[in-house]
């Protein structure tokens, strides 16, 4: 279902921060050489391109990004695949890098990276300004949140929406009071806390997502900043600050029915696994074919994907599985597995639950099964890798989803993905 777009005047008079320093160490070799909001994703994408897709989307097409740790191939993804917003219009994506603008720091949380750009902003005049972070997947009319948030008065909105109480203590949690505003807001709160602020009710997790009207934002970011004990950080001291001062509403990211709409942090490598298998089922809950709502990303120039040899010794199978442009698969089978650009897979070879990223190369009779590969790795013919079989010196989650590096196979790293 197309989703219903809100583009007005208060949508354009909204500037979007998005905080893509971080260096997500939860998802280990994946972020050895780039930063979260970098990391590939169903292929194509890179995690970035769902918050950037959804303020274009949205028309809220004054953007900056703001990036610290890792950040070439970002810097690079984002000068190759949006740079078309076209300043002559009053559209723009500025890169934020930290430069010490306020002294001889570096940014020192997602508060401070905010502060120290703070005068870029006013230069821009926005009534609005949304915060947000570069490393969800998720798609959400932000023109939505922001009419609600201009019609509640309040000073600042934070984006809710429903997790299981056995996750709520991985995420900032909201208490909800009259009208939606919040009483409480827990930053990764211990269980006792937890269950003394929320008791019997749902928990509500912020979503990384917030607004502020931008005089209220100013104020809050100056407090952080004179604060020593500080760790300035929104989640742990800006939105408790504003609780405090009954400023903060809470807007809950639901359907018609209340349950929670399409949201995932990536968190680690499960998380990540998961949340791209979940693109190859026949109906998958984010819609990527949805036109009305396009993820924009760069479209690197390669030619079509090629599927080849039909003979009873060696006959390509491709099924339940997405493949990008110029790839080659030559008379192997791939099941339940996403082949990123430039992949190659030689004969006689069989993927299973698997995620390749671009310029992968799999070698003949190879057997790979739950496995996340790393840009450029070469796996050597004969090689086998699944759950069920010991492999030392990789990264291999609980339930058996093993990432895969030129390292473990004795090969040097070549480019930065």
């Amino acid at each position: 279902m197309a989703l219903k777009r809100f583009v007005s005047r208060v949508t354009r008079e909204t500037m979007a921060l998005v905080l893509a320093g971080g260096r997500g160490h939860r998802l280990g070799g994946l972020t050895t050489h780039r930063a979260k909001p970098a990391v590939p994703f169903a292929g194509k994408y890179r995690l970035i391109d769902f918050t950037l897709s959804n303020c274009l989307n949205s028309g809220v097409r004054r953007i900056g990004v703001l990036t610290q740790y890792k950040a070439q191939s970002l810097l690079e993804h984002l000068a190759q695949g949006w740079g078309f917003l076209r300043g002559e219009t009053g559209e723009f994506l500025y890169i934020m890098p930290a430069q010490q603008r306020l002294g001889e720091s570096w940014y020192r949380g997602t508060a401070d990276a905010v502060f120290q750009n703070l005068e870029i902003v006013a230069a821009q005049a926005p009534r609005y300004v949304l915060v947000l972070g570069g490393d969800h997947v998720y798609k959400m009319d932000y023109g939505e949140l922001i009419a609600a948030h201009v019609e509640s008065g309040a000073r600042a909105t934070v984006m809710v929406t429903p997790v299981p109480r056995e996750r709520a203590c991985d995420f900032g949690i909201v208490g909800r009071g009259e009208k939606g505003r919040v009483t409480h807001f827990l930053e990764k709160p211990d269980p006792a806390k937890l269950e003394r602020v929320i008791g019997m009710h749902a928990p509500l997790a912020s979503m990384g997502v917030y607004l502020f009207n931008f005089e209220t934002l100013a104020e809050a970011l100056s407090a952080d900043h004179e604060d020593p004990d500080s760790e300035h950080d929104f989640g742990h001291n800006v939105l408790p600050w504003l609780v405090q001062r009954g400023g903060l509403h809470a807007y809950p990211y639901v359907d018609e029915n209340g349950h929670g709409r399409y949201w995932r942090d990536i968190g680690n490598l499960e998380a990540y696994w998961s949340a791209n298998m979940e693109m190859i089922r026949v109906v998958p809950e984010l819609n990527l074919y949805d036109e009305d709502w396009p993820i924009w990303t760069r479209e690197p120039r390669s030619p079509p994907a090629k599927f080849v040899f039909d003979e009873p010794t060696r006959k390509v199978s491709v099924v339940n599985s997405m493949v990008t442009t110029g790839c080659i698969v030559s008379g192997a089978t791939i099941r339940d597995s996403i082949l990123s650009q430039g992949v190659f897979v030689d004969e006689h070879s069989l993927l299973e639950e698997c995620l390749l990223f671009p310029r992968v190369r799999i070698g003949p009779h190879v057997h790979l099964r739950r496995c996340v590969v790393e840009a450029g790795t070469n796996i050597p013919a004969h090689s086998s890798v699944r759950p069920d079989l010991p492999l030392e010196g990789c990264e291999r989650t609980a339930n058996g989803v093993t990432y895969l590096r030129p390292e473990t196979f004795g090969q040097r790293t070549r480019f930065v993905l």
